[in-house]
């Protein structure tokens, strides 16, 4: 019934969309168009590319609308975004501009190593600019950067890892829902919302937390090279930081707005002028240095065995989020 419904809706869209003239109409599951580049700031010199890493980091895309659409995967596009700037040798800077709680370990580390590898590859100079909240792995991805730059208004920090998950055991009981869950090992259902957790299973996946939060400290510390080992082990308590705390203790090297990123961009690349350049869909507005990408989604959206609303299943993240529930 669904697909009937759908369909109907989008045969009518069309039909009336006909009657006014000539339309181009995007169906839902339609490949997204190739990038264009808009300039941004500046109107003379050599480019810097500003990559956007906006909202939840995840590496699937959102369904976001009963017509199916949905948003780009994050990772994916940022991938896409380095790789046409590899064929631009006019590219001498990237800004990486970060607007984020942080996400999931794996795409904050996916996207961490991309711009890493872009830039060890093409020599050129990565400027993080820190905007509202760059906390977790918002905070992870900027280790690829030479230098970072706050907002002075920023929240940054959250150096840590979190396992998110609940128990419906004492509301299962209240209720006459008994779990018959099936297991081949005593550790295969270690986080399962339908039963209290024991000893040793939270023993066992404090040991997988442990060795997320060993690699993040590790990001720190080659990203941080102004922090010793000891420094960072203090400052990755999960607390978050503002931007003067940040700077006073090391996790950020200096204070100011997108333009001073630029500023620090075009010293480190040597340029007198620059244009800043962002890619983006043909049917995504580009005007400013403020404009955003299409937002990923506020919240990870995570399946448990019933769809109940506001619930997720376990799940490791990089993530800074005291409303998750």
């Amino acid at each position: 019934m669904f697909q009937v419904y759908r369909g109907s809706v989008i045969a009518l869209l069309g039909a009336a969309f006909a009657a006014t003239g000539c339309i181009t109409l995007e169906l839902p599951g339609g490949a997204p168009q190739p990038f264009v580049e808009t300039v941004v700031h500046g109107k003379r010199g050599p480019k810097i590319l500003m990559v956007q890493v906006e909202g939840v980091i995840r590496e699937t895309p959102q369904q976001t609308s009963f017509l199916g659409m949905t948003e780009e995967g994050m990772v994916a596009r940022i991938r896409e975004e380095l790789d046409r700037a590899r064929d631009d040798s006019d590219i001498r800077a990237l800004i990486l501009r970060i607007n984020s709680p942080g996400g999931t370990v794996t795409a904050s580390d996916l996207i961490y190593e991309e711009i890493k590898r872009f830039k060890d590859e093409q020599g050129i100079p990565v400027i993080a600019q820190l905007m509202g909240m760059a906390t977790s792995g918002g905070y992870y991805i900027a280790m690829a950067a030479d230098e970072i730059v706050a907002h002075p208004t920023s929240v940054t920090g959250s150096i840590g890892v979190i396992f998110m998950g609940v128990n419906f055991a004492g509301l299962m009981e209240k209720i006459g829902i008994e779990n018959q869950t099936l297991v081949t090992g005593s550790f295969k259902d270690a986080g399962s919302p339908l039963r209290t957790m024991t000893a040793e299973e939270r023993d066992q996946l404090t040991s997988v937390l442990d060795d997320m939060f060993t690699r993040f400290k590790s990001i720190v510390d080659s990203g941080r090279k102004n922090l010793t080992a000891d420094e960072i082990a203090t400052l990755a308590d999960g607390r978050i930081y503002s931007a003067q705390q940040a700077l006073e203790n090391g996790l950020v090297d200096k204070l100011g707005g997108v333009e001073t990123a630029i500023e620090l961009a075009e010293r480190s690349a040597g340029l007198d002028s620059s244009r800043v350049v962002t890619y983006h869909r043909p049917r995504e507005y580009r005007k400013n240095l403020y404009t955003q990408p299409p937002a990923i989604p506020a919240e990870i959206r995570l399946e448990i065995l019933p769809k109940w609303p506001g619930v997720q299943r376990p799940a490791f993240l990089y993530l800074w989020s005291p409303g998750a529930f």
